[in-house]
């Protein structure tokens, strides 16, 4: 087995990890912002420290980033503490993995912004792709929703499911376009200057909003440093394994093999959270699950 293949299924496995986590403690301990701080909080001193010792041990030199890196970090900073917060409040609604299902929707959105946005034209297999991902978000909306498609649409599951995608969509590209204004030739060294910098700036950001809105959440993050420690390691694991992947390989590959999130997710919900997976939810799915596998494959 090729090394990008298995680095990108230790990306998956990390990240599915840590949303389990987020989701545990946003329901015994901490608030959808607190879970979303313990992410960045727990990995930034650490990224920041192995970029020192990165840079102190070796030859590598990295001058500093310009103003359009920072431009770029923040905006993707911002754009993932949102899709996260809102991750978390879709955990609070829906059973695990038809939350993480509802994320996956990324790759769908992403498409219509661009088509939106950029004016990128979108094949007629591309467009029956996202088709059958409008009709998975259909299904996964429920049948307790009556009246028209709109209405199924902007149910709330759907609406925080649909907004987490989009916004996880500005990051990475935000984040792509950070990393490729780092002077560096080591696309680690990139990567690594790029996480760290950002962490740094969310953790920052995180703080303030604390600070200013939920008093006393900060001492409840850190209160709760045996569990949610694990949630700054795993993420920071997980994402040093994207950008690593995505060094190797072309990313529509990369995320075509991530896509075996779903099947942690479904795992993580029975054996872990012991919630039950209607068959209604099992085919809005594989619905949805086919439409992002097809759009990755198709792009």
């Amino acid at each position: 087995m090729d090394l990008w293949i298995v680095i990108s299924i230790a990306a998956a496995l990390f990240q599915t990890v840590r949303f389990m986590l987020q989701k545990q403690l946003s329901l015994v301990q901490l608030s959808a912002a607190g879970a979303t701080f313990a992410r960045f909080v727990y990995s930034a001193p650490i990224l920041c420290a192995l970029l020192a010792v990165w840079l102190g041990l070796g030859e590598a030199r990295v001058a500093l980033p310009t103003a359009g890196f920072w431009a770029y970090g923040a905006i993707g900073g911002a754009a993932q503490i949102t899709a996260t917060v809102l991750t978390v409040l879709l955990f609070k609604r829906r059973n695990f993995a038809v939350g993480v299902t509802f994320i996956k929707v990324e790759v769908v959105m992403t498409a219509l912004v661009g088509m939106v946005v950029l004016g990128d034209k979108v094949s007629l297999p591309g467009l029956a792709a996202i088709l059958i991902g409008v009709a998975g978000v259909l299904v996964l909306s429920g049948p307790q929703v009556e009246g028209n498609i709109l209405n199924r649409l902007i149910t709330p599951s759907a609406a925080l499911g649909l907004a987490a995608g989009a916004l996880f969509g500005v990051s990475a590209v935000s984040y792509r376009g950070a990393s490729l204004l780092v002077a560096a030739e080591d696309p680690f060294l990139r990567a690594l200057v790029t996480l760290a910098a950002v962490t740094t700036m969310q953790t920052l950001a995180m703080a303030v909003w604390l600070v200013w809105r939920e008093a006393g959440e900060i001492g409840r993050v850190f209160g709760a440093w045996t569990r949610a420690g694990w949630i700054g390691l795993t993420s920071m694991a997980g994402s040093f394994c994207w950008f690593t992947a995505f060094t190797l390989q072309n990313a529509a590959y990369v995320k075509a093999v991530g896509q075996v999130e779903l099947i942690f997710a479904v795992l993580g919900s029975v054996l872990f959270f012991r919630e039950r997976i209607t068959r209604r939810e099992w085919i809005g799915m594989a619905l949805l699950s086919a439409s992002i596998l097809g759009l990755v494959l198709l792009l």
